[in-house]
C-alpha cells in the first residue's frame, strides 16, 4: 500500500464534487439557500412575464391567478399537516416506557465509558464536538505509537505501509480537529468535521496491516495497532449517533420554520384569491405595468415553505448519502482505492 493508494480525506475530494456545489448542499446557511432559490424563482417569473408579449393579456383575460393561488393554498395546508406528522415521528423516538428509557440510559453510559477508556480520560467529554475531537486526537497518538514501536530493521514493505497509515492519520487529524474547537452541536461544523475524517479507509488499512504482518510486528507495535483499531471502531458509531441527533435537530428546526412561514404564505394565497382582480389592476411605475411583478412576488412568498423544505432536505439527503455505511466500507469510487486488491 503506497501513499498514492490512500484516498483523499476531505469529503469534497472523496466525493469528486466541486467546492461551490458542496457549499450549496452542505455548508451554506439554510436561510441563505432559501433566499437564493426564491430570488431565482422571482427573477425567472418576472423575466418570462415581461419577455412574452401575450403574458399580461393572458393573465387579465383568464382565471390563471385564482387557479394558481388555490393550488398554493391547498399545498400549504397539506404541507403544514405533513410537518405536524413529521414532528410526531421525531417525538415518538423520545417516548417510551421506563424500561426502554433505562435501557437507553444504560447503553449511553456504557458507550461514554468506552470512549473514556479509549481516550485515557477519567470521564468522557459531554459535548459531541469534544468527544469527536478526543477520538481524533487519540487516533493520532496511537498512530504515532505504532510508528515509534516499529524497529528500523523491519521489512521495507511493512515500514512503507505503516508510514502511509500514520501519515494519513496525522494529516487528517491535524486538518479536522481544529474545526471542532468551540463548535456547538446544532451547527453544521460538528458534522462537517466528522465527515472530513476518513476513518473508513484508515480502519480498513489498519485491519489489513494487522492481518498481513501480525507475526512480523513487535509486541509493542501490535498493541499500538490494536489500540488504533479500537479507537477507529469507536469513532464510527459516535459519528452515526451524533449524525442521528443532528438529523432530529434539523427536522425540528425545519418544522418550526415551515410553520412560521406558512402563515404569510396562507395570507398571501388567500388574499390573491379573495381580493386581487387581475383584470382591473392598473399600477404603472416608470412606464412599466407592475401586474407581473405583483404576481411573481405573490408566488415567491407563497412558495417560501416549499423552498425551506427543499433547502433542508438538500443538506440532510447529502449527509445521508455520504454516510450510508458504517465501518470499513467505501461505497464511492475513490481514486487509488480501486487499485488495491483484496488479497494483497
Amino acid at each position: 500500500m503506497s501513499a498514492d493508494e490512500a484516498p483523499a480525506d476531505q469529503l469534497r475530494k472523496r466525493a469528486a464534487q466541486n467546492r461551490a456545489k458542496l457549499w450549496l448542499l452542505l455548508g451554506a446557511d439554510r436561510w441563505l439557500v432559501t433566499g437564493v432559490l426564491l430570488a431565482v424563482v422571482f427573477a425567472i417569473l418576472v423575466g418570462v412575464g415581461y419577455y412574452l408579449p401575450a403574458a399580461e393579456h393572458a393573465i387579465r383575460s383568464g382565471d390563471s391567478v385564482d387557479t394558481l393561488f388555490q393550488g398554493f393554498l391547498t399545498a400549504t395546508i397539506t404541507g403544514v399537516t405533513l410537518v405536524l406528522t413529521l414532528n410526531q415521528v421525531v417525538l415518538s423516538q423520545e417516548l417510551g416506557a421506563v424500561d426502554d428509557q433505562r435501557e437507553r440510559m444504560s447503553g449511553a453510559m456504557q458507550f461514554r465509558q468506552d470512549i473514556a477508556d479509549a481516550i485515557d480520560a477519567p470521564v468522557s467529554p459531554a459535548r459531541p464536538a469534544q468527544v469527536l475531537r478526543g477520538l481524533i486526537q487519540t487516533t493520532e497518538d496511537r498512530a504515532d505509537r505504532l510508528q515509534s514501536a516499529l524497529p528500523e530493521t523491519a521489512d521495507k514493505q511493512l515500514q512503507n505501509e505503516v508510514t502511509t497509515l500514520t501519515r494519513s492519520v496525522r494529516e487528517n487529524a491535524s486538518q479536522t480537529a481544529p474545526g471542532l474547537d468551540n463548535a456547538q452541536f446544532g451547527d453544521f461544523d460538528v458534522i462537517a468535521s466528522a465527515l472530513n475524517f476518513n476513518y473508513s479507509w484508515k480502519l480498513h488499512a489498519a485491519q489489513r496491516l494487522r492481518a498481513r504482518y501480525h507475526d512480523a510486528l513487535p509486541a509493542d507495535a501490535t498493541t499500538a495497532l490494536d489500540e488504533l483499531i479500537a479507537v477507529l471502531e469507536l469513532f464510527g458509531p459516535a459519528r452515526e449517533h451524533f449524525k442521528t441527533l443532528y438529523f432530529q435537530w434539523e427536522l425540528i428546526n425545519l418544522s418550526r420554520r415551515i410553520l412560521w412561514t406558512a402563515l404569510p404564505a396562507l395570507l398571501v394565497s388567500g388574499s390573491m384569491i379573495a381580493f386581487f382582480d387581475s383584470a382591473t389592476y392598473r399600477v404603472v411605475i416608470g412606464n412599466t405595468e407592475t401586474l407581473i411583478v405583483v404576481i411573481a412576488g405573490g408566488v415567491t412568498i407563497a412558495a417560501v415553505p416549499f423552498f425551506i423544505l427543499l433547502a433542508y432536505i438538500m443538506r440532510i439527503a447529502t449527509i445521508a448519502k455520504h454516510t450510508l455505511s458504517i465501518g470499513p466500507f467505501v461505497l464511492r469510487e475513490t481514486d487509488g482505492l480501486s487499485d488495491v486488491e483484496w488479497d494483497q
